[in-house]
């Protein structure tokens, strides 16, 4: 490192004062015919109070520099990069401040650039009408947004709060979502309407810690749209399959009273008749798997157990049964087991493995919970949001009722459906049942 130019004229200057002196001593010593020893100690005396000053002085100017250096940097490390170091000289020590005063120039430029970014991502995120909560590696809220705050507490501010703090205030089936991973549709009951929220939680790394990303939307009206759009297009179906096998009777009709009219061809008669009445059972097979999920009846509530339910439907497909199958229920025996046939079918046509499908029963404090999980190729993003719209199928043979009708008829045993995507692919379907609901 380079000695400052103040020092080393500091230096030379005290070298040509102690030349000096020594050339005034031994003049003095050859004019007064004194020892030299005794004239170099006088003249070195007089130049102490010179090389102190000297010495005093270029002290002072380092001290300052050093001093002002570590104020800078104390800013540095409390984020205050409006600091400045005076450098009006021309030396290496000035050189230094003014490499201090460009670096605190980028850092607050980076810094007012990183500070106008937040507050517009800041700005999307506020108006966005989806809720955002961010939770730190300790699981406190680092922050959140006007609809996260409205839709968990209230309205009330929630940032620094511990996550588990606000979720425990919470709907039950929004709990329950909140507490797994993955994806989920969950459906809140309200004084005023069901509300149905796509819930997606991510983790990732922010300096070195684990994070917690949960984005809740709210579907309710978005359902209603596309179930509107939906029933559209079932109507356009139902008007195409109507108008395609009405036309072929009438064509029949004709033939019929033609055969009728003339003897020789009364022979075709049965096979007239027999070509109506396959079209009138294929409309009236197609009107019905309609009509089905529009005409669902009341449940006939009786006392049963899971088992039964179960029991019923082993003989169709194979899986695997956990937890406490003997748990009683309050339910129509029949729809009940139309329900668990329409979840393990889909767990069997999503590729699952007949011994990755689990039916599994547990009790909770305020009724039971059957839990259908597979390891098939699980349902996308875009695929869950609709997957309990009547119609909606991504099969090509699908009719889009069987996860429609499953809701429904959960829901008039006055429970709830779940859907969620499991963690490494695959599907998880819960059906929670009240106890003694009639």
């Amino acid at each position: 490192m380079r000695l400052s130019s103040r020092i080393l004229y500091a230096i030379a200057l005290n070298a040509l004062l102690a030349f000096v002196f020594a050339f005034v001593a031994v003049t003095i010593a050859r004019a007064l015919d004194i020892p030299g020893y005794a004239a170099f100690a006088l003249a070195m005396l007089a130049m102490v109070p010179v090389a102190l000053s000297s010495a005093r002085a270029t002290s002072r100017y380092i001290t300052n520099a050093l001093d002002g250096l570590e104020d800078g940097l104390r800013a540095f490390r409390d984020a205050d990069f409006s600091m400045r170091l005076a450098a009006p000289d021309r030396d290496e020590v000035s050189a230094v401040k003014q490499r201090y005063n460009e670096v605190a120039d980028v850092l607050r430029g980076q810094r007012t650039n990183v500070y106008q970014k937040e507050l517009l991502l800041d700005t999307i995120l506020q108006r966005t009408p989806m809720a955002v909560v961010l939770i730190d590696s300790n699981g406190r809220i680092g922050y959140s947004n006007a609809v996260a705050r409205e839709l968990l507490s209230s309205g009330r501010r929630i940032d620094g709060h511990h996550f588990s703090d606000i979720v425990k205030d919470l709907a039950l089936p929004m709990r329950e979502a909140l507490s797994a991973s993955g994806d989920a549709i969950v459906t809140v009951r309200t004084a005023e309407q069901d509300e149905t929220f796509h819930l997606s939680q991510r983790t990732f790394r922010l300096n070195t810690l684990e994070h917690r990303l949960i984005l809740i939307e709210r579907l309710t009206s978005e359902l209603r749209r596309q179930e509107v759009s939906v029933w559209k297009k079932a109507i356009r179906v139902i008007n195409h399959e109507l108008n395609n096998t009405i036309a072929p009777i009438s064509s029949l009709f004709h033939s019929a009273k033609l055969a009728q009219s003339m003897p020789e061809r009364q022979d075709r008669l049965a096979e007239i008749y027999e070509l109506i009445e396959e079209r009138l059972a294929f409309l009236r097979t197609f009107l019905d798997s309609y009509a089905q999920f529009a005409r669902l009846p009341a449940p006939r509530r009786e006392p049963i157990t899971w088992q039964e339910v179960i029991d019923d439907v082993r003989p169709l497909y194979d899986f695997r049964a956990d937890g406490d199958l003997r748990l009683p229920i309050l339910g129509d025996r029949a729809q009940l087991q139309q329900v668990v046939i329409n979840l393990v079918k889909n767990a069997h046509e999503s590729g699952s493995a007949p011994s990755e499908i689990v039916l599994a029963v547990q009790r909770t404090p305020d009724g039971t919970m059957l839990r259908v999980s597979d390891r098939g190729r699980g349902m996308k993003d875009d695929v869950l949001r609709q997957a309990l719209v009547p119609f909606f199928t991504t099969k090509p043979d699908g009719s889009g009722l069987g996860l429609a009708l499953c809701n429904d008829i959960i829901e008039a045993h006055g429970g709830r459906l779940r859907l969620q995507s499991a963690a490494g692919g695959g599907t998880t379907v819960t059906c929670w049942l009240p106890v003694g609901v009639r």
